[in-house]
């Protein structure tokens, strides 16, 4: 990668951070700028959005890369979350983990270049934010520890692993293995001026039928004073969350913190507090994560609930999740933006609502309603670029007409 030239770097910022009418008018007359998140997920797991397939040069790699970011400037959004710890690997010279096999296609090979200094870096140079998004507790996509890399943490420490769904998984519920994670993830807060640590809705995996998450050991030594397990695993992913977000504030005190979980915290016929969905999921029993929690204790910066639904769809509509979410948030410091379901946009698998191109503008028309709700994350990257249904071109056409900041 050529290096930015302080002409060509000042010229991108003024392009790419020209204030919406209503932050220009704010700085004529003092009234308060106009922001809002406009968010991409970058994928790296299973190559989803990048790199395209294992093995490509660190030069193609590095264009496919940049290829996403100008698309994502072009588009008029403000930050992308970029996946960069997304099987307990890393896309950055980390001391703790091994390099990530979705770059060369083998774990622990150096790829010749930074990925995540490059994300960086462009992604400032176009005005963009760089979220670094992290998988707190994956291990990998299947169950043979031999397939790791010979150093890698997990073969090192086995009584850290739980075999889980046809996966690896760190155990929660191990102090050592809370505070390795944490130290994994801090490198990257410590090395890089990254805006954000995101965490997507992976805590406790989904629950698979038939099978079980074998903590016994870790919950006969740690559950004591809890009235059942799913207690103590809550709470453990409350300390996970209360810590990073300290560690975070410790290290880089300009990094916020954000997480983006699955939308339902529980229905309302579980929990009167609930939303009126009928999902199968529900993050607060089933991934042991207590999203309403964490907004209403103020302990993240912001959360990006995924509401993957259309409109009136009669489990989980789009339009209730909304408006429950924003009751949530109401009086946090916790920002809200909603998640969005751009992969879904034309895909003959899904409900009717998803043929339509503007059913995800009519989204952002809805959310508008609510004050607390500060902007979109759209998943992901791969169909921001190709946009096969012309969802994303409507979002900007209808809503993106002018640049803005995101939130802070």
């Amino acid at each position: 990668m050529g290096r930015v030239t302080r002409r060509a770097f000042t010229t991108a910022v003024l392009s790419t951070l020209t204030f919406t009418p209503g932050a220009t008018a704010a700085a004529r007359g003092g009234r308060r700028a106009v922001t809002e998140m406009r968010g991409v997920w970058l994928a790296t797991v299973a190559n989803r959005d990048w790199p395209s397939r294992t093995g490509l040069t660190a030069a193609a790699q590095r264009a496919e890369l940049i290829a996403h970011l100008d698309k994502a400037a072009r588009d008029r959004l403000n930050a992308v979350m970029f996946q960069v710890r997304p099987t307990a690997d890393a896309l950055w010279p980390s001391p703790y983990e091994p390099w990530s096999q979705y770059l060369t296609g083998t774990q622990g090979v150096d790829p010749g270049w930074d990925p995540l200094q490059t994300a960086v870096t462009e992604a400032h140079a176009r005005g963009l934010e760089l979220h670094a998004w992290f998988n707190p507790y994956r291990i990998a996509n299947h169950t043979d520890p031999s397939k790791l890399a010979a150093s890698h943490p997990a073969r090192t420490h086995p009584e850290w692993v739980v075999t889980y769904g046809g996966k690896l998984y760190y155990n929660p519920g191990l102090p050592e293995v809370r505070a390795f994670v944490q130290d994994a993830m801090v490198d990257a807060v410590r090395r890089y001026p990254v805006d954000a640590v995101h965490f997507d809705d992976y805590f406790y995996p989904y629950p698979v039928a038939g099978q079980t998450f074998d903590d016994d050991e870790a919950y006969d030594r740690y559950g004591a004073g809890f009235p059942d397990r799913a207690a103590w695993r809550r709470d453990n992913i409350d300390r996970l969350v209360r810590e990073m977000a300290a560690r975070i504030k410790e290290t880089r005190p300009t990094t916020r913190f954000g997480i983006s979980p699955f939308a339902v915290w529980r229905n309302a016929t579980t929990d009167a507090r609930g939303s009126d969905t009928a999902a199968g999921v529900q993050t607060y029993d089933d991934l042991c994560a207590d999203t309403r929690k964490w907004v209403q204790e103020g302990w993240i910066d912001y959360i990006v609930p995924q509401v993957y639904w259309n409109i009136g769809f009669p489990a989980a509509d789009y339009a209730t999740l909304v408006n429950w979410w924003a009751d949530v948030a109401r009086d946090s410091k916790t920002r809200l933006y909603i998640g969005e379901a751009l992969y879904k946009a034309g895909d003959p698998a899904q409900p009717a609502a998803w043929q339509d191109p503007a059913e995800l503008s009519r989204h952002l028309t809805l959310a508008k309603k609510y004050p607390q709700v500060r902007g979109h994350v759209f998943f992901a990257a791969k169909e921001v670029t190709t946009d096969p249904a012309g969802a994303m071109a409507r979002v900007v056409a209808d809503h993106y007409r002018t640049r803005t900041r995101s939130p802070r």
